[in-house]
């Protein structure tokens, strides 16, 4: 399903939301990523527990509470990035590349051993 609208546009929605409230004086870097990893844990909490089956067949309910934790992970990071003057999409095609260095196709397919293992 494409995105409606773009990354730019959702940060600018991110600023106004912060800037109307008045939160802009809450969002320093270090709160930002606070909150960025509460988030993160809130959607390993929807995990936990769970056989590797059951966690990729989520119940409706389950699945709802997903979406909306992955909604405010997204919004964290992008207001982190946003604030640290980073393109977290160059952010991500970059170590897109790195990784692929790192991990090559002919060393790694199949494998779940980290680069240092090999």
């Amino acid at each position: 399903m494409p995105a409606k609208g773009g990354v730019e546009e959702l940060i600018e929605r991110i600023r106004r939301f912060a800037r109307e409230r008045d939160w802009e004086k809450f969002h320093s870097p270090k709160n930002l990523a606070m909150a960025l990893s509460v988030e993160v844990a809130e959607i390993v909490e929807l995990f936990q527990w769970l056989t590797p089956e059951e966690s990729a067949d989520l119940p409706e309910e389950k699945r709802a509470s997903l979406r909306q934790e992955i909604g405010d992970v997204l919004i964290y990071l992008l207001n982190l990035a946003d604030h640290l003057g980073i393109d977290a999409l160059e952010a991500a095609r970059e170590k897109l590349e790195i990784n692929a260095r790192k991990y090559p196709v002919g060393l790694v397919k199949g494998q779940g051993k980290k680069y240092t293992e090999y």
